[in-house]
């Protein structure tokens, strides 16, 4: 008798558990998730039948770190058919020149693909003009490279104390997981992404995974990705 209060402990802390993972949010047409190597390998053909229509995985992080996996599914995500985006971690207190060829060298876009994401959440002892003026360089660089506007990736709270009233012309991924309830960032900016968990489990990946939604529908976010006309004119002029 004195193991039943242990096992009704063990219980309730595995039912708490569960209740802390994040549920696939109702309401939106286009759902996604995002990856690195803490997924380690992941089935993307299993992923691809759990209705995933976009994958963001993680590229390159500062100067010079390439992620051990992002070959596998950078090549996987387009093999079954899932709008794939790579990203790139900033370091603010790293030359954002360097960041930007680090990112170029490793990352080469297609036909519809998504835009390339700039990860904006750490400021490192950055000042705030030093993470602007920061980002701004990556983000110009990567634009003339590629030839389409790339995507910021933040908090809410970071948003609104460092980039509200910058970047403005800029789609804005965000991360928000509380409550379910939609970011708001300051000055009534729009997000395009919204990235409300970050303990989803679904088929074909052993772990927590990130939860994504698009804000439109899959026509609007096929007119975000990059455009043949794009990708001719990139590698004609490389």
């Amino acid at each position: 008798m004195r193991y039943i209060p242990y096992i009704l402990f063990c219980l309730v802390c595995f039912a708490s558990c569960d209740d802390d993972q994040t549920k696939r949010m109702s309401g939106y047409e286009v759902h996604g998730i995002d990856i690195s190597h803490y997924q380690s390998f992941v089935n993307w053909d299993t992923v691809a039948s759990e209705g995933i229509r976009f994958a963001f995985m993680k590229a390159t992080e500062g100067q010079e770190f390439v992620d051990t996996m992002f070959c596998h599914n950078w090549e996987s995500t387009q093999r079954v058919g899932i709008k794939r985006g790579a990203y790139h971690f900033f370091r603010p207190t790293l030359n954002a020149r360097t960041q930007a060829l680090n990112f170029r060298n490793n990352v080469t876009l297609r036909t519809g693909d998504l835009p390339p994401v700039l990860d904006v959440e750490v400021v490192d002892g950055a000042t705030k003009a030093e993470v602007i003026i920061g980002m701004q360089t990556w983000l110009d660089m990567t634009e003339i490279h590629y030839g389409i506007r790339p995507i910021i990736y933040t908090n809410v709270k970071f948003y609104n104390k460092y980039l509200v009233g910058h970047f403005d012309e800029y789609p804005m991924w965000i991360a928000r997981y509380n409550d379910y309830s939609q970011p708001k960032l300051a000055a009534g900016k729009n997000w395009d992404f919204w990235q409300y968990g970050n303990r989803g489990r679904i088929k074909g990946i052993n772990g927590n995974v990130d939860f994504n939604v698009f804000r439109g529908n899959i026509f609007e976010l096929e007119e975000m990705t990059v455009a043949e006309r794009t990708v001719e004119l990139r590698y004609t002029n490389k």
